[in-house]
């Protein structure tokens, strides 16, 4: 049963299985919570980041023994860096979309020090990584949110 719980978290409800960018496939249904149920609320965005930050931590570390180290299929920790990716960004849907696109390429190219924190142990490092993403995917959301009102 603990394997089972592992995988089903680990995998994102299993979004981890997709054999086309699991990475990306297993971001989408933390980008659907984020857009369709939390949207902009901060009160309850924030515990979700500490909730999911800490089960990620928990949940890589127990599916890389069932997986292998930092394995494809383990994407909770893009999850954790998708909410972080959008706290306090302003709610709409192209908002959350340049920040999906944001994560997903500075989760993909691992901008310093994204690349250090993923050298941590364990699930550590599996979900820092992320969350370093996040954090500049967040920036950089915010800077074309920026750009884009000044063009209007």
């Amino acid at each position: 049963m603990r394997d089972f719980i592992i995988r089903l978290t680990a995998t994102g409800l299993f979004s981890g299985y997709s054999p086309f960018i699991p990475g990306s496939v297993g971001t989408i249904p933390a980008w659907l919570i984020a857009v369709l149920l939390i949207k902009d609320n901060t009160t309850v965005l924030i515990p979700v980041v500490i909730v999911t930050f800490f089960v990620s931590v928990w949940a890589a570390t127990g599916a890389e023994k069932l997986f292998g180290h930092d394995a494809r299929k383990i994407v909770i920790d893009e999850w954790a860096g998708m909410f972080v990716a959008v706290i306090l960004v302003p709610y709409s849907l192209l908002n959350f979309t340049v920040a999906f696109v944001a994560f997903r390429i500075l989760d993909a190219i691992k901008i310093p020090p994204a690349a250090q924190a993923e050298k941590l142990p364990a699930g550590w490092g599996v979900t820092t990584d992320d969350i370093v993403a996040g954090i500049q995917a967040n920036i950089v959301t915010q800077i074309v949110i920026v750009i884009l009102a000044r063009l209007h």
